[in-house]
């Protein structure tokens, strides 16, 4: 079943670049041995950056089993997530990742995220995009009650 699964993702990565949607990248999840979300690469054709086949994927599961949680799917990848999706990929709870190609393949062809990698670990002020926290009181009051509300809320679904 492997294979077949990793198969229809690379199928889905050629129909990016055949339909010209973004990079050729596919995804499928599968729970009890049955597609539920399939995805491929749509950055272009949608000019999003988060349009990655990954994502359009966990989109299209989360929405044929009506929940956020994807615990108990297996992701089958083209490629090896990116730090976007890999994100993506731990808030969905999905159990596990199996993939074609490597980042560093990915890089050889244009992809390359090793910066994003190494951005992350840099402290706020060595990023190269600026990254601060508002210092004024009144908002972040409002902002800290805004958290408040939430955790005193009697109902409220958790994710």
């Amino acid at each position: 079943m492997i294979k077949q699964f990793i198969n229809e993702a690379i199928s889905l990565a050629q129909q990016s670049i055949d339909t010209e949607q973004g990079g050729p990248f596919g995804a499928v999840i599968v729970k009890d041995n049955k597609i539920i979300g399939r995805g491929y690469n749509q950055v272009v054709q949608y000019n999003d950056p988060t349009a990655h086949a990954e994502m359009e994927a966990i989109r299209e599961a989360c929405q044929t089993i009506e929940n956020f949680s994807l615990k108990g799917c297996t992701l089958y990848a083209s490629s090896e997530p990116c730090p976007m999706c890999l994100s993506a990929i731990y808030w969905a709870r999905i159990d596990c990742v199996i993939y074609a190609n490597t980042y560093e393949q990915a890089a050889t062809i244009g992809f390359d995220d090793q910066f994003i990698y190494k951005e992350l670990n840099q402290p706020h002020a060595d990023k190269q995009i600026s990254i601060s926290q508002i210092k004024d009181k009144s908002i972040l009051k409002r902002s800290l009650d805004v958290f408040k509300a939430w955790k005193n809320l009697p109902i409220r679904k958790r994710y």
